[in-house]
């Protein structure tokens, strides 16, 4: 396969000729750099070549950059809410519901895995080409509501980051991250593996951030080890079963289902039962590599949140910009109150690349509708800044966690109808052929599914009945 790719790059032309099938050509030929969706999936649908003669680690790496692009949702500023929460009221005592939810995330991601190297179509696609129009519709009508839900929380907390780095106004911040478009028009013919390169550095830079801050906060290390061993006894205290809900509802993102069947088709696999076998391997471990680094970031806010304000008797820390005053004199540096605020704000940016190419694959995949990513970028961000302004001129800037906790709810109701459709799907025998879903696998996912679906009713009657 790869001397069949080299031996057709040497003879292609200076720009990519017409081909009876653009999907093909583009996995020969590079794009050329005034191409007008850089990182769309259509664009760059096989454009990794994994060679199979590659040694084991160069292969590893190859494979590597999906699931970091997925595993961003899972750190974005609508899990930092939750997570403070949790951490100042409930000490170390919920770690356990981050791993529970982590393990969860890491079973649908892998299902989502064999959907897009085995069948070669992303959920979306799936889903258009097995229901009726009706079905599709609704369907993508809540996936886009997810999208904008999400963006709310990435817009949320970007402006609020600003407001505690730079000091300017929450509304004013809000107006800033308008311009975060242009990163996208910035990355024009940039190549998928660039994104997955700066993406990196920002969860990098996240990650960093937290492990100096832990470092700094001094946690009680034998305590957090009994924070991760479940406890139904913990969950009986008095709203802790409602905050448990929300840190499950914040980390369980129904888009990154549609994100990461379509992108793990960015790698080129040879067309046989025993390269694709191969591909599903590597990249489940890209999965659950990359889910486990998400798992550590958001264990490491509660962690921070317990040490630093449960453990001094500041048990009613809810909001992010009041853990941020906090955390300054309460560890004693400015410096931590810093790397607070870099963290969040590369925690809103990171999801701007991952936002926009789950929006492409859901207006593609449902609707066989392209335009170029930038446009797609621009109403998505239009339709969260309308909800954040009016959110902030309604409740004021103290209304950010409100809106962000919100924008959970609104994610956790949505993911039942991205599951229903992975897990059917994967467990078909008659499109999956031998890489179906196993008696265990199903039960597993069914058995989540039944849960989440009973939890997320439970968080939202709660929520209303609650007046949030």
């Amino acid at each position: 396969m790869d001397g069949i790719a080299e031996s057709k790059r040497s003879a292609a032309p200076a720009r990519v000729p017409r081909a009876t099938d653009p999907i093909i050509a583009r996995m020969f030929f590079p794009l050329p750099r005034t191409a007008t969706a850089p990182f769309c999936p259509s664009e760059v649908k096989g454009s990794v070549a994994v060679p199979q003669d590659l040694p084991f680690g160069r292969k590893l790496l190859r494979y590597a950059g999906p699931g970091l692009l997925v595993s961003v949702g899972y750190m974005d500023p609508g899990n930092w809410a939750t997570d403070i929460e949790a951490g100042s009221r409930f000490g170390y005592g919920l770690l356990f519901v981050v791993l529970l939810a982590s393990l969860a995330a890491m079973l649908l991601q892998t299902l989502c895995v064999r959907l897009g190297l085995v069948v070669q179509k992303d959920l979306a696609r799936a889903c258009r080409e097995h229901y009726s129009p009706r079905v599709s519709r609704f369907l993508w009508l809540g996936a886009e509501l997810a999208i904008v839900a999400c963006d709310l929380a990435e817009v949320l907390g970007s402006a609020l980051a600003l407001h505690l780095l730079f000091g300017v106004s929450i509304p004013v911040g809000i107006g800033i991250t308008a311009f975060d478009t242009l990163l996208v028009l910035g990355l024009q013919g940039a190549g998928f593996r660039r994104v997955e390169a700066i993406v990196l550095g920002l969860v990098g830079t996240i990650a960093g951030c937290f492990v100096v801050e832990l470092a700094m906060s001094q946690p009680n290390w034998f305590g957090v080890a009994m924070g991760f061993a479940p406890s139904f006894e913990r969950l009986q205290q008095p709203g802790a079963l409602y905050l448990a809900i929300g840190v499950v509802g914040a980390t369980v993102m129904p888009h990154n289902l549609y994100l990461h069947s379509s992108i793990v088709q960015t790698r080129l696999v040879a067309d046989s039962d025993a390269a694709r076998r191969e591909a599903v391997r590597f990249c489940t471990f890209d999965a659950v590599f990359s889910l486990s680094l998400a798992l550590l970031v958001n264990a490491a806010i509660m962690v921070l949140a317990a040490s630093a304000f449960h453990s001094t008797g500041h048990v009613e820390v809810t909001e992010i910009d009041d853990a941020y005053r906090l955390i300054e004199p309460i560890v004693g540096s400015a410096f931590a109150a810093t790397l607070f605020g870099i963290a969040l704000l590369a925690s809103g940016q990171s999801s701007t690349f991952t936002g926009t190419i789950a929006g492409q694959i859901i207006m593609e995949g449902f609707l066989d509708l392209k335009i170029p990513c930038w446009q797609r970028r621009l109403i998505t961000r239009g339709l969260a800044l309308g909800p954040a302004f009016l959110g902030v001129w309604w409740f004021g800037d103290g209304g950010v966690g409100k809106m962000l906790v919100l924008s959970q709810v609104v994610l956790s109701f949505q993911l039942p109808f991205a599951m229903w459709p992975l897990i059917r799907f994967t467990s078909s025998r008659a499109l999956m052929g031998g890489f179906a879903n196993g008696t265990l696998v199903k039960l597993l996912a069914w058995g989540l599914f039944g849960v989440i679906s009973s939890a997320n009713v439970w968080l939202v009657a709660s929520t209303v009945l609650g007046g949030l």
